[in-house]
């Protein structure tokens, strides 16, 4: 089974033995000009990326497929290479949900400046920005069925419907053949394609009940978190509440999966730049991580549209960071790749009357030039 994000199966690889060293020094340099932020982590004598007042700082010591210090070209992606390297070589290796095993870290950053449209795209692999785009779409509609997705030839979700199927009813079905009764039987859909009130239902149709009396509740209109966050950058741009939050505690048993990407956060700065802050409790580097680095940066652009905005800075930071023991060819292929080129654009084709009505039409993205396409299996 090969998952949108990205190889066929592998075989897992044994443990390997760390090749790195860490460090923490402290720095003190002068503001950074616009811009300049994804190029400052890598004009260090030593690769790393800035985490708050301190340079993180990988040491490579005997490691043929990273290049040196010297040679390499500065580069924003060098801090998701370098994560991932830190993670293979490094991690924590344990069992986890899925039984495949995982080699994880704890606490990660990853700094983008949003400057001119520019995007962040990886070019060490092949990025399927518009699946990440329409997904997001997806989202803002506030729907839980994978058919209006997989009518669209998004096959991001399918594992998890189709394992529920498989479970339930014992009927050994493959998934190309439960995503096409998903496409073409609207029935069939509505019975097997919910996830139940995953992402968008969140965002858009936070569930609220009130009291009817003698101690029963009703349900209420739902709070539109999104429309709320542009409300709010309109008219109190400096407040510290422009939050879009997924993890509804009351309702995570009924999600085919809780939400990873868990907790959004806007900032205008007193220049008019729109920032960004998500925190991922849960992170698949190889597969996720470059699709939840687009999603926030395009939510942070169309966000800035529709307030008059200019798109700042997506910081994003993760909670559980990590690789499935299944990845290995991709981690491996990836880790000896170099990025190049830089950051490619998103062009707005015009601008709606709403965050919500914007469509895969709108979207193009100038400059991007990507090697080659790497996948994995997804871990359900």
């Amino acid at each position: 089974m090969v998952g949108e994000r990205g190889f066929e199966p592998p075989a897992p690889a044994s443990r390997r033995q760390c090749s790195t060293r860490l460090s923490y020094s402290p720095t003190d340099h002068p503001p950074l000009k616009q811009g300049a932020r994804q190029e400052r982590a890598y004009s260090q004598a030593s690769a790393g990326w800035q985490a708050g007042n301190c340079l993180f700082i990988v040491h490579p010591m005997a490691s043929a497929a990273i290049p040196s210090s010297q040679t390499r070209q500065p580069h924003w992606e060098w801090q998701y290479l370098d994560l991932m390297r830190q993670i293979w070589e490094q991690g924590d290796e344990r069992i986890d949900r899925t039984g495949i095993g995982t080699r994880s870290v704890f606490g990660t950053q990853i700094r983008f400046d949003l400057s001119g449209g520019a995007m962040p795209l990886l070019t060490t692999k092949r990025v399927y920005w518009k699946t990440a785009a329409r997904e997001f779409l997806w989202f803002l509609t506030g729907a839980t069925n994978i058919r209006p997705l997989v009518l669209q030839g998004v096959k991001i979700w399918n594992e998890w419907p189709h394992a529920a199927y498989v479970k339930a009813t014992g009927d050994a079905i493959s998934i190309e053949a439960f995503v096409e009764r998903i496409a073409a039987d609207e029935d069939f859909a509505r019975q097997w394609g919910d996830l139940g009130p995953v992402y968008g239902k969140q965002w858009v149709d936070w569930p609220v009940y009130v009291p009817t009396g003698e101690g029963l509740y009703k349900r209420d209109i739902g709070i539109n978190q999104v429309a709320q966050v542009v409300e709010s950058l309109r008219g109190n741009p400096g407040s510290r509440r422009h939050i879009v939050e997924g993890w509804n505690v009351a309702e995570l048993d009924q999600m085919a999966l809780p939400p990873c990407h868990k907790t959004y956060q806007f900032h205008v700065s007193s220049n008019g730049r729109l920032n960004c802050a998500l925190y991922q409790r849960s992170c698949d580097v190889a597969l996720g991580l470059p699709f939840n680095l687009f999603g926030a940066a395009l939510f942070t652009r169309l966000l800035a549209q529709q307030c008059d905005l200019d798109p700042g800075e997506l910081v994003w930071m993760g909670g559980d960071t990590h690789l499935y023991l299944n990845q290995t060819e991709l981690v491996e292929a990836q880790l000896q790749r170099t990025p190049h080129g830089a950051p490619p654009r998103l062009v707005l084709a015009r601008r709606p009357d709403s965050i919500f009505d914007y469509r895969i039409e709108d979207f193009e993205m100038a400059d991007y030039a990507p090697q080659a396409a790497l996948t994995a299996p997804v871990a359900v």
